[in-house]
């Protein structure tokens, strides 16, 4: 079946991650934030926040300010964001996809409203990706298979014909069950390695 629909991931796909335990270390250090702690109180919401039923200014105020800190919650948002990078090399792949006309090409992720904004416009996703299926957006989280069924049902993409693009094996699993074709990204050679098999070319 010619495949017609692409799926990328974002965080760990076309850009860093935007607020993995990598980067939650880095603004503790920066902060000077028990760490153990913030890991404990973050566990409690973090659902929350990404399926947007907490905004960032409250996931904030429960796991760092709701004790006086010597910085203010404008500070920690401005490191957060100011984390995210993106991977051009990757970035580049999927627009010359897009040119093509041939690929409908969406994301499906899981991240906060505020961040997730910020990342489409950092990134510059949105002249690339026609849809996003973002947890805050949409509800419900990978790897619950629910927001899989999502994304297929709202683009009207058959699974046979789809490709999901993701760095984290669990998130990946989900998707095969229904069908789609997967990938594990690694790095963008890889990728255009990995599509060009399966017929897909820029």
């Amino acid at each position: 079946m010619t495949l017609t629909h692409l799926f990328f991931d974002i965080g760990g796909v076309l850009g860093t991650n935007g607020w993995d335990r990598e980067q939650r270390a880095a603004a503790a250090k920066h902060f000077e934030l028990d760490m153990t702690e913030l890991e404990e109180l973050h566990g409690e919401t973090i659902a929350m926040l990404e399926q947007g039923r907490m905004t960032l200014d409250e996931y904030l105020q429960s796991t760092v300010f709701y004790q006086p800190r010597s910085f203010g919650p404008a500070d920690l948002k401005a490191y957060m964001l100011g984390q995210s990078a993106p991977f051009p090399e990757t970035i580049d792949l999927a627009r010359a996809l897009a040119r093509t006309g041939r690929y409908r090409l969406m994301t499906i992720n899981n991240e906060s409203d505020e961040l997730n904004r910020h990342r489409l416009e950092r990134f510059g996703l949105r002249d690339i990706f026609l849809a996003f299926f973002s947890s805050c957006w949409v509800g419900v989280l990978k790897p619950g298979r629910r927001i899989y069924e999502l994304a297929l049902a709202i683009s009207q993409a058959e699974p046979a014909a789809s490709v999901f693009i993701d760095d984290r094996d669990r998130n990946l699993e989900p998707a095969r069950s229904l069908g789609m074709r997967t990938i594990r990204f690694t790095d963008a050679p890889r990728l255009r390695h990995e599509l060009a098999a399966l017929g897909v070319h820029p």
